[in-house]
């Protein structure tokens, strides 16, 4: 997990059929989609389980705002590469960057900046990221404590 701290995460997404319009070009929610498989696979490689994290923590995951900034089109069977990192704690909020390039050229699809909160599971009133998982999340140093 140390190697995680220091990198950003990478994801590889394949654009299926399912994710585009007639045209074959990925409708804008799927970016969406995409961004989130990338950031939960960060957290599971990071060693934390959404589901373990609500069952045995008592803790949940959202998001309060997602800036999206969509640069070309993604096409059907296009590979792609979503990075995540962490890039600020402040208080119970969390800030994350995330990129989204298309493997066969190395162009830039579209970026996200986006801000989560941890909230009890129980009374959904925010609570602070532990410790834990802080520590072990892409860019964690680099986090404001």
């Amino acid at each position: 997990m140390s190697e995680l701290k220091h990198a950003r995460f990478v994801w590889p997404v394949r654009v299926y059929l399912e994710d585009t319009d007639a045209g074959g070009v990925v409708y804008h929610s799927r970016y969406l989609n995409y961004f989130e498989r990338a950031r939960t696979e960060m957290l599971r490689a990071a060693g934390v389980s959404l589901s373990e994290l609500k069952e045995k923590h008592g803790l949940t995951w959202v998001v309060l705002e997602i800036n999206v900034q969509y640069r070309k089109a993604a096409r059907l069977d296009d590979e792609l590469r979503v990075t995540a990192e962490l890039l600020r704690v402040k208080g119970v909020r969390q800030g994350f960057r995330q990129v989204m390039t298309r493997v066969s050229d190395g162009l830039v699809v579209a970026i996200a900046e986006l801000s989560t909160v941890m909230l009890n599971a129980d009374t959904l009133k925010p609570a602070r990221m532990p410790a834990w998982i802080r520590a072990n999340l892409p860019g964690a140093d680099k986090t404001n404590r």
